[in-house]
């Protein structure tokens, strides 16, 4: 008996005890750690989340939706919540389309109080999350970026992080303007975390609809035409430009490889660049136009003056010839510029421009400085500083080598040619919020004589023995340069005899020009010149957008 009442005793004095632990730590909690667990519940019941604002759309100067913004949700778990990870995760991962094991991983994290299991998913596919009823996941009002056309210009429009925040293309260029004005929503959760008050003190305000000058149809052309070349000559890249050389708008900008706006992480960087601004290249040949402008200018020759040509003309340590063999021949400034003449372009750069004068002209026209367009990412090109010309910069320079340019550089310049002899940087966003961005301002690099003078010159290069004589439209003059330049080995420095550059630059109609399209191509293989790889890549694009675009013919 005496046993029994010992034992009874030592239960009662444990009881006592524990009652006395427990009496201590309530009393720990009601005052020493009172506050932390006040704001604790407090935070649990009172919420303040951020609303991302609506990301502005991008469409094309006739409203194609070519960047748009829907509701979607990001879904995060506290993990020590999450009473059964394995079954949780078996439910949850075929709706966020992804693994069990992937999703059953950030559930059974213990060094973090928090996990996302999926970002920026539609909200149709998060209210289905919402319908499983999981203690321990949370959602948080997002948008999520959708570009409709897939491939259509996608490295003219860039792309937008998980974050929301523009990573390249205009939607970088243009974060401010798109972003908008994120908000703030305050919700008031139950003792069982379901909300049961949600306002917003500060409503959320979209941003701005940008209009692009680009036209969809002519994009779309341009980049058909992009992918014919690559399936034929297997480059390495191309890149087109097409643009109104009145004003500047720019009506496509093309890149082949293609990328799949909507799926970019699988693309390689090459692809993924925006090659007519951020691609250096030497021009060849599409450059002496630029240096029979500035002789023009200086009135040391006229479309008529005429050369006696060597087959080959030598200077410094260089031998230079044309790009086939001929005897010695009398050809006309226009005849020099239709059948690209190499010895030609450098006598007229050489003997009558001079060094100081060619470089004068070369940066009038723009060259080694941005254009200004409004894109990311924009190179200068490099142009060779007058005091660091050697002996033979002279024989290389006029027929556009040792210079390297961009597609939107000779876009541009070849505008100032066409449209009277204004370069002004291109235009890509026409209007803002429906209000129109303003002109670029220009300046007059040649004369409206010089100008028309080059016109009439260029067209020579459609004509019989002009380097693109098979390019014709119907009922349309056009008037153009074509372009081969070797690459130059990165290696040893010495220009390549396998690597090269195809280019084109040309406008139309003729003598008053409302439509201009450059195309350039990296390292086709099994032909190399202008003429035969990128002239027709320019002559289908302007049979499409001429007619397209209603201009009459001439």
């Amino acid at each position: 008996m005496a046993l029994i009442q010992k034992r009874i005793g030592l239960l009662f004095a444990a009881f006592l005890v524990l009652l006395a632990m427990a009496g201590l730590r309530a009393m720990w909690l009601g005052t020493v750690q009172a506050g932390s667990l006040r704001n604790a519940a407090v935070t649990q019941q009172d919420m303040r989340v951020k609303v991302p604002a609506r990301r502005g759309e991008i469409v094309d100067r006739r409203g194609v939706e070519l960047a748009v913004t829907e509701p979607a949700e990001d879904i995060s778990a506290t993990p020590y919540l999450v009473k059964d990870p394995a079954a949780v995760a078996k439910k949850v991962a075929p709706l966020i389309d992804k693994q069990p094991g992937e999703v059953l991983e950030q559930l059974t994290r213990r060094d973090t109080g928090f996990v996302y299991l999926a970002r920026r998913i539609p909200s149709t596919t998060a209210r289905k999350v919402h319908a499983l009823n999981i203690e321990g996941l949370a959602f948080e009002p997002a948008n999520r970026r959708i570009y409709p056309r897939d491939w259509l210009a996608s490295q003219v429009i860039g792309t937008v992080g998980t974050d929301g925040k523009g990573l390249s293309g205009l939607e970088y260029a243009h974060e401010r303007l798109l972003h908008g004005v994120d908000g703030e929503r305050h919700i008031i959760n139950d003792a069982l975390g379901k909300p049961i008050s949600v306002r917003d003190p500060k409503p959320a305000q979209p941003g701005a609809r940008l209009e692009l000058a680009i036209d969809n149809a002519i994009q779309d052309k341009a980049e058909e035409v992009l992918a014919s070349v690559g399936a034929k000559f297997r480059p390495k890249g191309a890149t087109a430009v097409v643009m109104d050389p009145r004003t500047s708008e720019v009506l496509a900008l093309a890149n082949w490889p293609r990328v799949d706006a909507n799926n970019v992480a699988d693309a390689p960087a090459y692809a993924r660049q925006n090659r007519a601004v951020a691609f250096n290249y030497e021009p060849g040949s599409t450059f002496k136009a630029f240096t029979v402008a500035g002789a023009l200018e200086d009135k040391k020759v006229t479309p008529d003056t005429m050369f006696n040509l060597p087959p080959q003309i030598v200077v410094a340590d260089r031998t230079i010839g044309e790009s086939h063999p001929r005897g010695y021949v009398t050809l006309s400034t226009a005849e020099i510029l239709a059948q690209s003449s190499n010895v030609g372009a450098i006598i007229i750069g050489k003997d009558k421009l001079g060094a100081k004068r060619f470089d004068h002209w070369v940066r009038r026209f723009g060259f080694g400085k941005p254009t200004g367009v409004d894109l990311p990412g924009e190179e200068s090109g490099q142009v060779l500083p007058l005091d660091k010309y050697s002996g033979s910069s002279m024989g290389n320079l006029p027929i556009g080598q040792g210079v390297s340019v961009t597609p939107m550089q000779m876009a541009s310049a070849y505008s100032a040619i066409a449209n009277g002899g204004i370069l002004r940087p291109a235009r890509i966003v026409r209007k803002v919020d429906g209000e129109p961005t303003r002109l670029p301002r220009g300046k007059r690099v040649i004369s409206a004589k010089s100008s028309l003078a080059l016109r009439i010159m260029l067209k020579g290069v459609f004509a019989p023995g002009g380097t693109a004589s098979e390019a014709s439209v119907a009922g349309y003059e056009l008037a153009g340069k074509t372009g081969t330049a070797n690459k130059v080995e990165e290696t040893t420095g010495e220009y390549s005899e396998e690597r090269y550059i195809a280019s084109f630059v040309g406008f139309a109609p003729a003598e008053n020009p409302r439509l201009l399209v450059t195309v350039m191509v990296d390292e086709p293989n099994g032909a190399i010149y202008g003429g035969e790889v990128a002239a027709p890549a320019f002559q289908s694009i302007m049979q499409f957008a001429l007619p397209y675009l209603r201009i009459p013919p001439e």
